[in-house]
């Protein structure tokens, strides 16, 4: 599986949310509204879902295999540590 973009469509740092982010799989495929959340150890991926009528939360799209699952967390998770680390840092001066 080649993921050939990740982008960060948002950053917030309200509750354990940290950001929304979209990727691309091999040039064909988009997936929009994975999240990054801070768990209590780690901070981890949450595929998109949607709400079922009994209330659960279900994954719209999600890997099958711990590979698939390991390669799109690393993938995602190293973009955006990048991206943060090339934010300006509140309060440093210009």
């Amino acid at each position: 599986m080649n993921i050939s973009d990740v982008r960060i469509r948002k950053t917030m740092n309200e509750a354990r949310l940290r950001a929304v982010v979209s990727l691309t799989i091999e040039d064909s495929i988009a997936i929009h509204d994975i999240k990054i959340i801070q768990g209590d150890e780690r901070l981890f991926v949450a595929m998109p879902s949607r709400r079922d009528d009994a209330g659960n939360f279900r994954d719209i799209v999600h890997p099958i295999s711990p590979e698939a699952r390991e390669s799109l967390e690393d993938k995602i998770l190293s973009t955006y540590k990048n991206f943060i680390s090339s934010q300006p840092q509140e309060g440093a001066l210009s």
